[in-house]
C-alpha cells in the first residue's frame, strides 16, 4: 500500500516573473533574516509647503533610498550608509534654496547628524531589529526658511566685452525675491550664453559664478562673470568620413557658407536638412574650439547612415471609408549616390455607388477592392549641385463615392519626372513633365483620356517636424497646364495651393494652435470633359472629417456627385498635450467643391467638428479622430472615426 504525504502549502513566489512590478512594491523592504539587516526608510519634513517635491529631491540624492532593496549584512555597515547620506541630503536642500536646513537620521531615538560619526549606540539600535523586523530609519528634516535672491549682477570681461548684454536681468530671467535654487542659477547661466551665441558670438562662456549666501539675512547675492567673445561667422565646413554616401551629397544639403553670420538656429536647421537625405539617419555637428585666421568658426559634420534596405507595412481605418493597408520596400542608396527607390502597394475598400450593399460575405466581389501600385525614385545632388532628379509613377484602380450620392470609377496610370532646385532648407521649386492615361466613369458619362502636362510647383516649409509640427508654416502651390499640342485629349490648366500654420503657446509646445486652408481650380474645359479623377472633391480624414472620402461636390443628374472645377477647404485645431504621450485635439473643418472654375460659394459649405486623441511615439503621433457633420446631407453618417499615424495636417 503506497502512502502519499501531502506537502505543506506554500505561497508561490512571483518575484522572478514580476517584470512589470505587478506582484510587489519596491517600497516594501526585503524579508527579515539572520544574515542581513533590512530597513524601512521614511522622510519627515514636517509641515513645509513643498514637502512632496522636496521629498522627491531628497530621495534622488539619498544612498539609503537607492539601496533600500539591498539589505546590508550588519548594523555597522548600515550605520556607515546612513552617515554617507548626510552631506548629499544637505547639498540637495541647498540646491532648493534651504541654506539653513538641519538633517538628522534617527533609529529608535538614536540620531546621527552631519559632522558626527556613527557610534556604538546607533549600531546596537540597528542590530536590535535583526531577524525581527526591518530597522525603522527616519530622515528628519527641518528645512528652515527658503532663501531668496537679492542682488544679481552680470560682469563682462575679455574679448567682446562692453555692452554685449544690454539688459542682464531680462536675459537671465532672474529677479530680486526669486527662490535661490540651483536650477534657477543654471537656467540663468544657460540663458546668458544662449543670448550671446544668438548674437553670433560662438565662443561666449561663463567664466565664473559667484554666489554669496547671507545665512542671517536669508538671502543670496549672485554674480555672473561672462566672457562674450568676438562676433564671428561660419568658417569652412568639413564633412567627416562616410561609409557609402558621397560627402558631396551631404554638402549639397548644407546651406552654410564661409562668412555667413554664426547662428545656433542655422546649425539646428543644418542638422535637420541633412537628415532629409533618406540614406542618412542622424547628423552630428561639432564646432571648432577657436576661430580661424579670418575670424570665422570652422564647422565639422559627422553623419550616421541608415540601413540600405527597408520593408514595411501600415494600415489605416475609417468607419466611413473602411480599411486600407499598405506595404512598401525601399532602397536608400541604390547606385552609391544616395539614390532612393521606393515601391509601394496599397489595397483599400472600394465603396459601392450603384445602390447595392454588402450584407454578407457572399456579396463581396472583386470590384469591391481598390488597388494602387507606385514607385518613386530620387537622385539627389546632381553632380554635387542642389538639383535633384525625381521620377514617380503609379497605376490605380479605384471607386469613390457613396450609395446615396454616387461617385466615380477610375483606372489610370501616371508617370512624372521633374527637376527640383533647393534654394535653402525651407524653400524649393520644381518643374517637370507628366503623362497620364486612363478611363473614368460617372453620372456625366465615360471619359477616356490622355493628359500630357508640365507641372510647376513651389514649396516652403519652416515647420519643426514632418509628422507632428508645432511651429512654423508649410505652404505649397502648383500649376500644371495640359495643352492639346503636347498630346492631351482635353486642354486644361490645374492649380492647387495649400497653406498650414502652427503656433505653440508655450515653450514646450504642449499647447499648439494649427490651421490649414486649401484651394484648387481648373480652367479650360467643361465639367463633363474633365476626367473625374482630376475634378475636385472634399471630404475625408485629410480634408473635411465626418464626411466620406471625396464626396463633397456639386450634384448633377439624379442627384449624383459630379465633382467640381474649384475647391475650398479649411481646418483649425487645438493640440493639447495632457501628458508626454497623451493628447487631445478639438477641431473644426469646413469645405466643398464648386462647379465654377473659382470658388463662388454658391454651393453649401459643409462643416464638421470633433475631438481627437493622440498617442505620441518616437516616429510620430498615432491619431484617432471622432468627427460629426454639423450640416450634413441626408444619408451622411452621424459620426465618423479615423485612425492613422501623423497629425491630420
Amino acid at each position: 500500500m503506497l502512502a502519499v504525504q501531502p506537502l505543506p502549502a506554500e505561497a508561490f513566489d512571483f518575484s522572478s516573473l514580476d517584470v512589470f512590478g505587478l506582484f510587489g512594491s519596491k517600497e516594501k523592504p526585503p524579508d527579515v533574516s539572520a544574515t542581513t539587516l533590512p530597513y524601512k526608510l521614511e522622510f519627515d519634513l514636517g509641515d513645509v509647503d513643498d514637502a512632496k517635491a522636496l521629498t522627491r529631491t531628497l530621495q534622488d540624492a539619498s544612498l539609503l533610498y537607492r539601496l533600500r532593496q539591498d539589505a546590508p549584512p550588519d548594523g555597522e555597515t548600515l550605520a556607515r550608509r546612513m552617515a554617507a547620506d548626510l552631506n548629499p541630503l544637505v547639498d540637495a536642500l541647498w540646491s532648493q534654496g534651504y541654506f539653513n536646513a538641519d538633517v538628522t537620521i534617527v533609529v529608535d531615538g538614536v540620531g546621527l547628524r552631519e559632522g558626527s560619526e556613527p557610534g556604538a549606540g546607533l549600531v546596537r539600535a540597528l542590530e536590535a531589529h535583526r531577524n525581527r523586523d526591518p530597522a525603522p530609519i527616519t530622515v528628519k528634516v527641518a528645512p528652515g526658511p527658503l532663501f531668496q535672491l537679492r542682488n544679481i549682477a552680470v560682469r563682462e570681461q575679455g574679448r567682446g566685452s562692453g555692452g554685449a548684454i544690454a539688459d542682464p536681468q531680462k536675459v537671465s530671467r532672474l529677479k530680486q525675491g526669486d527662490p535661490a535654487t540651483s536650477a534657477a542659477l543654471r537656467s540663468a547661466q544657460a540663458a546668458l550664453v544662449d543670448h550671446l551665441r544668438n548674437q553670433s558670438r560662438p565662443l561666449a562662456k561663463i567664466v565664473e559664478l559667484r554666489p554669496v549666501v547671507d545665512h542671517a539675512a536669508k538671502i543670496m547675492d549672485v554674480t555672473y562673470v561672462v566672457e562674450p567673445g568676438p562676433v564671428a561667422g561660419f568658417g569652412d565646413v568639413t564633412i567627416g568620413e562616410t561609409v557609402d554616401v558621397p560627402p558631396h551629397v551631404v554638402r549639397s544639403f548644407i546651406y552654410l557658407e564661409p562668412g555667413d553670420p554664426y547662428s545656433p538656429k542655422a546649425l539646428a536647421d543644418t542638422r535637420k536638412s541633412i537628415t532629409t537625405i533618406p540614406a542618412i539617419g542622424s547628423a552630428r555637428i561639432r564646432e571648432a574650439d577657436a576661430l580661424d585666421a579670418r575670424g570665422n568658426l570652422p564647422i565639422f559634420v559627422d553623419v550616421t547612415e541608415r540601413p540600405k534596405r527597408l520593408i514595411g507595412f501600415s494600415a489605416r481605418y475609417s468607419t466611413i471609408d473602411g480599411p486600407a493597408v499598405k506595404t512598401y520596400w525601399e532602397h536608400r542608396n541604390l547606385f552609391g549616390g544616395a539614390e532612393r527607390l521606393r515601391l509601394e502597394a496599397d489595397i483599400f475598400f472600394a465603396p459601392r455607388i450603384d445602390g447595392t450593399k454588402i450584407q454578407r460575405f457572399g456579396d463581396f466581389e472583386e470590384s469591391d477592392i481598390g488597388a494602387r501600385f507606385s514607385f518613386s525614385f530620387m537622385k539627389p545632388a546632381l553632380n554635387g549641385s542642389r538639383y535633384d532628379w525625381l521620377l514617380d509613377g503609379m497605376g490605380t484602380r479605384e471607386r469613390v463615392g457613396t450609395n446615396r450620392y454616387g461617385g466615380y470609377t477610375a483606372r489610370y496610370a501616371n508617370v512624372t519626372t521633374a527637376i527640383r532646385r533647393r534654394f535653402s532648407d525651407t524653400f524649393s521649386v520644381q518643374a517637370g513633365i507628366e503623362v497620364e492615361r486612363g478611363q473614368t466613369s460617372d453620372v456625366l458619362g465615360q471619359v477616356d483620356y490622355t493628359l500630357v502636362g508640365i507641372p510647376l510647383s513651389v514649396k516652403y516649409d519652416s515647420t519643426d517636424s514632418l509628422l507632428d509640427p508645432t511651429r512654423g508654416i508649410r505652404a505649397t502651390a502648383s500649376v500644371t497646364p495640359y495643352p492639346t499640342f503636347l498630346g492631351s485629349t482635353v486642354g486644361i490648366v490645374q492649380t492647387k495651393a495649400a497653406v498650414s500654420a502652427y503656433y505653440a503657446l508655450d515653450e514646450d509646445a504642449r499647447y499648439v494652435l494649427a490651421g490649414r486652408i486649401g484651394f484648387g481650380s481648373i480652367v479650360g474645359a467643361g465639367l463633363d470633359d474633365i476626367p473625374a479623377t482630376r475634378r475636385f472633391y472634399a471630404g475625408g480624414g485629410g480634408s473635411v472629417r465626418g464626411y466620406a472620402y471625396r464626396t463633397l461636390s456639386p450634384l448633377g443628374p439624379l442627384g449624383r456627385l459630379t465633382g467640381g472645377r474649384s475647391l475650398f477647404e479649411g481646418s483649425v485645431e487645438a493640440r493639447i498635450k495632457i501628458t508626454d504621450t497623451i493628447g487631445v485635439v478639438p477641431f473644426f473643418d469646413a469645405g466643398t467643391a464648386f462647379e465654377s472654375s473659382f470658388p463662388d460659394f454658391k454651393e453649401t459649405l459643409r462643416m464638421s467638428a470633433g475631438l481627437g486623441l493622440r498617442y505620441y511615439t518616437a516616429i510620430g503621433p498615432i491619431r484617432l479622430d471622432v468627427a460629426a457633420p454639423l450640416n450634413g446631407r441626408k444619408g451622411d453618417k452621424p459620426v465618423a472615426v479615423y485612425v492613422s499615424i501623423g497629425q491630420a495636417f
